[in-house]
C-alpha cells in the first residue's frame, strides 16, 4: 500500500489525527532545518540518515497509526485495516483485520473494505526478498480489495474465529541455517502473541518441513498447519498476517532472543539453561561437543584433536548434527563447548545452554564475514563466549590440489568474482581442514578459562 493511499483515508476519517500528524512533521522538518543552519555543511552521509530519520518518523505516524484506538485485543475490534510494509530490505508484509478471505488455488486473499475503489497488491511471503535464488519459486499472493455485500467478494467455505499467519517455507528453508533464521524465528516473532490461537498457512511446504518442526510448531499453534497451495477452499478470518518480518541487519536473531532461548528450551524440555561453572573443586568435566562433517569442510585428524582435548580434561562427543531436532536439541544442550567448521549445523548453537562457549573454525576463503554475521555475533546476542579458529594454509586440504602460489590462497576476491558457484565449489565444497592441535590446543585453554 503506498503512503498516499493510507494518508488520505486517514485524513478524511479522523481530523483530530490529521492536526496532530501536521503538527509533528512540521516539528521535525523545523528541527532538523535549524540542525542544517547552525552546523556548517556535513557532507551527503550526512543529509542521507536526516532523509533516512525523516521517512522514517513519516513512516512511524502514517503507517502504523492506522486505527481508531489500539488498546483493545484484536477479537474486540470490528473496524477494517489493511497496512502493507514494502519498505523492509529482507521482506515484504500485510496485516489484514476484518473481513479477510482466502482461496489457496489462486493464491488470492480478499479484503473486504468501505472504499469506492478497489486495489491491489502483490506480496511474496518469504524473508529474504533481495536474493533471487532464494524467490524464484516463491509463491505470489496477491491481496485484493472489495468494497462490503459486493457480489465479486467469495462465499465462505471454512469460517475460522482465530488469526492467520501466512508464510512460504520455498526459498532456501531446506537449509538448516535459513530454516530457522528465515521462518523460525520470524514466525516466532509474529505468532507469540496469540497464545497458541492462530492458524498457520503455508505455502511452497515440503513434506519434511513441518515434521521437523513440529514441537515448535505445536507450541506456537494449536491447529493443524493448513497447506495453502492445494487448497480449493475459501478460508475466511477476523484478521490476518502475509509474511514474516525479518530483521534488516542481523542473521539468527529476534526481536528476543533470550525470550525465544527460553521457548525452545520449554518446546524439546531441555534440562539446562546454563553451562559448567568450573572451580578448583569441580568433579564433572565440561562436556566438549565436535560437530562432524562427512562431505565437505570435515576435520581430517579428528581423532587427534579428540585425544588432546580429553588430555586437557573435556569429556569428548564427535556427532554429525541430525535432522531430529528432538535428539540433537538434547545433546546439544549437555555440552558446555560446541566447536565445528563454518556451516549449518552450526545453528543448532541456538539449544545451547548459557555461558557456554562457541568455538567456530574458519576455512580459508575470506570467510571471516560470514562467520561472524551467520554465528559469531548471533551467539554472542544469545549469551555465549564465542571463540573464532581461522584455518592457516597448511591447515587446509586445498594444498592438495593447488600449487602454493596459486590464487586460491594469495586472491580469494578472483574466485568471488567468478560467482558464487565458483567460489562455493572451491572453498566449501573442496575443502576439508586438518587442525593443527598443537595451535589448536590454545583455543581449548581459552574455553577453559572461560567456563571459569
Amino acid at each position: 500500500m503506498q503512503y498516499h493511499d493510507i494518508f488520505a483515508r486517514s485524513f478524511s476519517q479522523h481530523d483530530r489525527k490529521r492536526v496532530g500528524y501536521g503538527a509533528l512533521v512540521n516539528c521535525l522538518i523545523v528541527v532538523c532545518c535549524l540542525c542544517v543552519v547552525f552546523k556548517s555543511y556535513p557532507g551527503p552521509s550526512y543529509v542521507l540518515r536526516l532523509r533516512m530519520m525523516i521517512l522514517e518518523e513519516l513512516e512511524s505516524v502514517i503507517i502504523t497509526d492506522t486505527t481508531r484506538e489500539l488498546v483493545r485485543p484484536y477479537v474486540e475490534t470490528k473496524e477494517r485495516k489493511l497496512v502493507c510494509n514494502t519498505m523492509k530490505r529482507r521482506s515484504d508484509t500485510c496485516q489484514m483485520t476484518g473481513d479477510i478471505r482466502i482461496h489457496g488455488n489462486s493464491s488470492t486473499i480478499f479484503v473486504s473494505t468501505s472504499d469506492t475503489i478497489n486495489s491491489s497488491w502483490t506480496i511474496k511471503p518469504y524473508a529474504r526478498k533481495g536474493d533471487k535464488g532464494a524467490m524464484q519459486n516463491i509463491t505470489s499472493f496477491t491481496i485484493q480489495t472489495i468494497q462490503e455485500q459486493a457480489e465479486t467478494m467469495p462465499k465462505c467455505t471454512k469460517t475460522h474465529n482465530v488469526p492467520a499467519v501466512v508464510f512460504s517455507i520455498g526459498g532456501y528453508s531446506g537449509n538448516h541455517f535459513h530454516a530457522f533464521s528465515d521462518t523460525i524465528m520470524p514466525l516466532y516473532t509474529a505468532s507469540r502473541k496469540f497464545n497458541r490461537e492462530v492458524r498457520f498457512l503455508v505455502a511452497d511446504k515440503k513434506p519434511l518441513w513441518a515434521s521437523k518442526f513440529q514441537e515448535i510448531l505445536d507450541k506456537l499453534s494449536k491447529y493443524e498447519v493448513i497447506d495453502i497451495d492445494h487448497e480449493n477452499e475459501v478460508h475466511c478470518f477476523p484478521s490476518m498476517i502475509l509474511g514474516l518480518e525479518k530483521d534488516d541487519k542481523k542473521e539468527l536473531n529476534t526481536d528476543s532472543i533470550h525470550n525465544f532461548r527460553n521457548f525452545l528450551r520449554s518446546s524439546y524440555s531441555l534440562e539446562r539453561s546454563t553451562a559448567i561453572k568450573l572451580t578448583n573443586g569441580s568433579t564433572r568435566k565440561p562436556r566438549l561437543l565436535i560437530v562432524s562433517r562427512k562431505r565437505t569442510r570435515t576435520f581430517t585428524n579428528v581423532k587427534d584433536v579428540v585425544t588432546t582435548a580429553r588430555a586437557m580434561g573435556f569429556e569428548v562427543i564427535v556427532t554429525e548434527m541430525s535432522a531430529n531436532l528432538k535428539q540433537t536439541s538434547r545433546l546439544v544442550n549437555s555440552c558446555d563447548v560446541m566447536m565445528g567448521v563454518h556451516g549449518a549445523g552450526l545453528t543448532n548453537i541456538v539449544f545451547m545452554p548459557e555461558n557456554g562457549v562457541f568455538i567456530q573454525v574458519v576455512p580459508l576463503g575470506n570467510m571471516e564475514w560470514m562467520a561472524k554475521t551467520f554465528y559469531g555475533e548471533p551467539a554472542k546476542g544469545m549469551g555465549l563466549s564465542y571463540l573464532e579458529y581461522k584455518v592457516s594454509k597448511e591447515e587446509s586440504t586445498l594444498t592438495d590440489q593447488y600449487p602454493l602460489n596459486h590464487s586460491v590462497f594469495d586472491d580469494p576476491y578472483s574466485i568471488q568474482r567468478q560467482g558464487w558457484e565458483a567460489y562455493r565449489s572451491t572453498y566449501m565444497d573442496k575443502q576439508d581442514v586438518k587442525l593443527d592441535v598443537v595451535r589448536f590446543k590454545e583455543t581449548l585453554t581459552k574455553a577453559l578459562e572461560l567456563l571459569r
